[in-house]
């Protein structure tokens, strides 16, 4: 067997700190082959070291490496933008289910920026016919012991926080979403952990996001899956040690 070789290497945060001081076309084609090399070819290789791990997951999820559904485009839509940098200082590496609108399922995803690497669960939804509306919301509002149970056996690992629109703009919250209040206003939830380049750049950090991943698919499950069971949720905590006492006050209904 080979040995390991690292996906990600200071030239990608480094092209990303480079974007953001210079970010016109023109510097773009330049640099377009070191966005190649150290962005794009990089993401497809920790998608293809993940494709296993999130199959057993969720055999639906999109792995097909497509702009759009694999992989967040890099140019931005100015049209009615204040903002006309023309790039994202970012990018995203995102699994959901093949089978769901573009941006309508939640995601597993790896997001690379300037100064960090984020591995998470997301959801955005806007609209009464959204997934997060039409699943996430009704089930938050059912099962809100199940949250906190989440955010106690989660919350010392992973920054949470969540998004509501106030006047027409995004505004962040920090923490959980757990009351009925929150969710009545949520139009996004984010649950990540940021890791340093020095970190993301080891050999064996595939493995790392793939741990991150199943730890956080009962969130996805939670928020996207049509059908979702309490039961097998707390055998699935049950089966990874936890004491399933902590549990027992919550309802076993589908």
């Amino acid at each position: 067997m080979g040995e390991k070789v690292a996906i990600f290497s200071p030239q990608t945060f480094r092209f990303f700190r480079e974007l953001g001081r210079n970010n016109h076309k023109a510097w773009m084609d330049v640099n377009r082959e070191r966005y190649r090399a150290h962005v794009v070819e990089p993401l497809r290789a920790l998608l293809d070291a993940l494709v296993d791990d999130v199959r057993r997951l969720n055999p639906e999820f999109d792995v097909s490496g497509r702009t759009g559904a694999n992989l967040s485009r890099i140019n931005r839509d100015i049209r009615f933008a204040a903002d006309k940098s023309p790039y994202r200082t970012q990018m995203y590496l995102m699994f959901s289910d093949q089978r769901a609108k573009e941006g309508d399922d939640g995601q597993l995803y790896v997001g690379v920026s300037p100064d960090t690497l984020t591995a998470g669960f997301r959801i955005y939804g806007q609209g009464r016919e959204s997934r997060l509306a039409r699943t996430a919301v009704p089930r938050a509002l059912e099962h809100s012991a199940w949250l906190a149970q989440q955010a106690r056996h989660l919350g010392k690992k992973y920054e949470s926080y969540w998004y509501s629109t106030e006047k027409g703009a995004w505004t962040k919250h920090a923490g959980w979403p757990l009351r009925p209040e929150e969710w009545k206003r949520l139009k996004g939830w984010i649950v990540r952990r940021r890791v340093k380049p020095a970190r993301a750049t080891r050999p064996g950090f595939p493995g790392e996001v793939a741990r991150i991943f199943r730890e956080l698919f009962p969130l996805y499950e939670f928020t996207s899956a049509a059908k979702w069971k309490l039961r097998a949720q707390l055998r699935e905590i049950s089966t990874r040690g936890r004491d399933r006492s902590d549990l027992s006050p919550l309802r076993m209904t589908s």
